[in-house]
C-alpha cells in the first residue's frame, strides 16, 4: 500500500512517502497472504473435494460463492489421481474459481502422481514449495501453518526431519495470540481411516506452542472434538480438532466412536467457516442440505 505522513519541521510542511510490500508466505517460508490485515477474517474450506460425475463439489463450491475470504483445502482436492486432467476436469469447474483466494494442503490422492506434480503446478507458490507443501501465512490477527501430512513424501513428520524442524522453527519465531494449522491425515477420528498417530509430532509442537485449532480432512464426514492434548486427553487449554472431508467426495459411515468427539455427521457435503477474531473465533458448519448445522465460539489460549 502506498501513504503519505505530514508534519511540520521548523515551519517547513515535509511530506514523507513511504510504500509497505506485504509478501506471501510459500514452500518453507512464511510471510502475510491477501487479506491478512488485523482484525476480522474468515477462513472457510473443507477438504476431499473434487469428484468427477458428483455434483456435490459444485454444491459447495457454490456455498463458497456466498462467502468472502480465504479458502483453505485439507487435501484430496481433485480425484482419482491428482493429474492434471483430475484438475482441469474436475476441481476447476467447481473450486477452481475460487484458486485466487485458496490456500490448499496436499492429500494422499495428490501423491497418487509422482511428486504431486500437477497439485504444485495448479496451485503455484500458494501451495508452497515443490518437494515441501508446507509453509504458513497470517490472516488477521492470527498464524495460519498449512503442513504436509504424506510424511513418507517429505522426509518424515517426527523428529529431526525437515518439516518437523521447520515448524519448530516456525512457531518459535511467530509466538502469535491465535494460531491454527491444518493438513490431511487427522491424529484422531471416528472415521473408517481413524487415527492417525504419525503426525502426533506436529500436534506436540502445536500443543506447546498454544495453538487453538487444528482441521483435517481424509475421512469424508464432519466432526469436531473438544479441546484435548496430544495424547487424547481432555483439557481445558487443548486443541480443539474439527474433521471437514466434506467437499465433494463420496460421504463414509463412522466407524467407533473415539474420545472426546463432541459432534458428527456423515449424511451432509457442507463448509466450515471460522470467523477469525484477534481474540477467539466462531465456527459454523454450512452444509449444502441446511438440515445439518453446527456453529459455536472459542477464545484464544
Amino acid at each position: 500500500m502506498q501513504g503519505f505522513r505530514l508534519f511540520s519541521v521548523s515551519g517547513f510542511l515535509v511530506i514523507i512517502l513511504f510504500l509497505f510490500l506485504p509478501t506471501c508466505g510459500t514452500g518453507g517460508e512464511t510471510g502475510s497472504s491477501p487479506g491478512g490485515q488485523s482484525g476480522v477474517a474468515v477462513l472457510v474450506g473443507a477438504g476431499d473435494i473434487a469428484l468427477c460425475g458428483s455434483s456435490a463439489d459444485e454444491a459447495t463450491a457454490n456455498i463458497l460463492d456466498a462467502i468472502p475470504g480465504t479458502v483453505f483445502t485439507l487435501g484430496d482436492n481433485a480425484y482419482p489421481d491428482g493429474t492434471d486432467s483430475d484438475f482441469a476436469r474436475c476441481y476447476e469447474p467447481s473450486w477452481g474459481r475460487h484458486r485466487a483466494r485458496t490456500r490448499p494442503a496436499p492429500g494422499n490422492h495428490e501423491y497418487h502422481t509422482a511428486g504431486a506434480a500437477p497439485y504444485f503446478s495448479y496451485f503455484g507458490a500458494a501451495a508452497g514449495e515443490p518437494g515441501k507443501g508446507y509453509y504458513s501465512y497470517d490472516l488477521g490477527g492470527w498464524h495460519i501453518i498449512v503442513l504436509n501430512s504424506q510424511c513418507s513424501e517429505v522426509g518424515g513428520c517426527g523428529p529431526g526431519s525437515p518439516q518437523y524442524e521447520w515448524l519448530k522453527n516456525d512457531l518459535a519465531t511467530h509466538q502469535s495470540p491465535c494460531t491454527l494449522a491444518y493438513w490431511h491425515h487427522p491424529l484422531f477420528s471416528s472415521g473408517p481411516h481413524g487415527n492417525n498417530p504419525e503426525v502426533r509430532p506436529f500436534w506436540e509442537l502445536l500443543y506447546a506452542a498454544g495453538a487453538e485449532i487444528v482441521l483435517n480432512g481424509h475421512d469424508h464426514d464432519y466432526e469436531r472434538f473438544a479441546p484435548q492434548d496430544p495424547s487424547g486427553n481432555p483439557a481445558p487449554d487443548g486443541i480443539v480438532e474439527f474433521v471437514v472431508g466434506t467437499g465433494g467426495g463420496n460421504l463414509y459411515s463412522f466407524g467407533t466412536v473415539k474420545p472426546n468427539s463432541l459432534v458428527r455427521n456423515n449424511t451432509d457435503h457442507g463448509v466450515l467457516k471460522l470467523t477469525l477474531r484477534p481474540d477467539g473465533y466462531d465456527w459454523e458448519f454450512i452444509s449444502v442440505s441446511g438440515r445439518f448445522s453446527d456453529s459455536g465460539t472459542g477464545t484464544c489460549r
